[in-house]
């Protein structure tokens, strides 16, 4: 193809959630409301792990701090574009704006990812080695975990974006979601991209569904020891794990569907996107706290002393 005859595209329109006005300002309000939600609650679990030095100093709330961190990112990386387009007629996005999202969600997603294996680890070692389990989960050794979670996210980003934005684009110029992914944006590209989409989706595919397995096989070998023991002790800890399985499957369920098999007809569905850039955020707080009465008594005693000081 000449790519000389071709105008080069400069931005990306966005199909959005749906065409319907009326929709558009009901979700409008839902979503801003879910939004709030989302910041207002990961930030009060992340505040409350930094000022109590009980829980700052435990490895299982260290890591839960970080991924409430890297969860309002997750909802923050699309989402308020994607509330002020339902009061707008024509959703554009830049050139640049776009590549930003492909960066922001592979980087942020990968890392939770990394983070949510990590969390497992930790919850192994308690369980199944709870002598040794302040020796091996040091501070260091939870830096070391947060900083590879970082690092794995980080390049994993980079390997998305750096083909993505080399790509030509000078054709078509819509996009069938309410923000840009890897699959939707470089089938737009005016080249035969079959084989590059192939080894870039393979890419997210192999980092969430490598990280699904070991989780995977972590919990199964957790619930295998905590099954052989009838203490309180083994009571709490299924009751640990069970919240961390649920999130777990809310997350990765989406992720493999969508880039294990990129190439079906409900490639990249709209559904599956806004549950694990909303919705997931949003119960991952909800899930960690309501079945954790050592986290809200934290919660309460952070409340009570901003009142005081108030």
């Amino acid at each position: 193809m000449d790519l000389q005859n071709y105008t080069f595209v400069s931005e990306f329109v966005l199909q959005g959630l749906c065409t319907s006005r009326h929709l558009q300002k009901f979700f409008f309000i839902l979503f801003s409301g879910l939004y709030v939600v989302i910041v207002m609650g990961n930030t009060i679990i992340v505040a409350t792990v930094v000022s109590n030095s009980r829980l700052h100093s435990s490895p299982m709330y260290f890591l839960l701090g970080n991924l409430s961190f890297l969860d309002i990112w997750l909802a923050s990386f699309a989402t308020p574009k994607m509330i002020r387009d339902f009061l707008s007629d024509r959703k554009l996005i830049s050139f640049g704006g776009c590549m930003s999202q492909i960066f922001f969600l592979h980087f942020v997603g990968g890392a939770e990812m990394v983070l949510l294996v990590s969390m497992a680890y930790d919850r192994y070692v308690a369980i199944c080695k709870p002598l040794h389990y302040m020796t091996v989960m040091s501070r260091n050794k939870c830096i070391e975990l947060v900083m590879l979670s970082w690092t794995i996210g980080f390049v994993h980003s980079i390997s998305q974006v750096a083909f993505t934005v080399n790509l030509p684009y000078c054709g078509p110029n819509e996009i069938s979601s309410f923000f840009c992914d890897v699959p939707l944006v470089i089938k737009l590209a005016c080249m035969d991209t079959y084989i590059l989409g192939i080894l870039m989706i393979s890419d997210s595919g192999l980092l969430s569904l490598s990280c699904f397995l070991l989780l995977l096989i972590s919990y199964t070998v957790i619930l295998i020891n905590v099954r052989q023991r009838a203490t309180g002790g083994a009571s709490k800890a299924l009751s640990t794990c069970s919240a961390h399985i649920m999130v777990v499957t809310l997350f990765f369920g989406p992720c493999i569907f969508i880039y294990v098999w990129p190439f079906s007809r409900f490639s990249v569905d709209k559904l599956l996107s806004v549950f694990y850039t909303i919705f997931t955020p949003l119960l991952n707080p909800l899930i960690y706290t309501l079945r954790n009465k050592e986290m809200k008594t934290a919660m309460r005693k952070l409340w009570k002393r901003h009142v005081t000081f108030q």
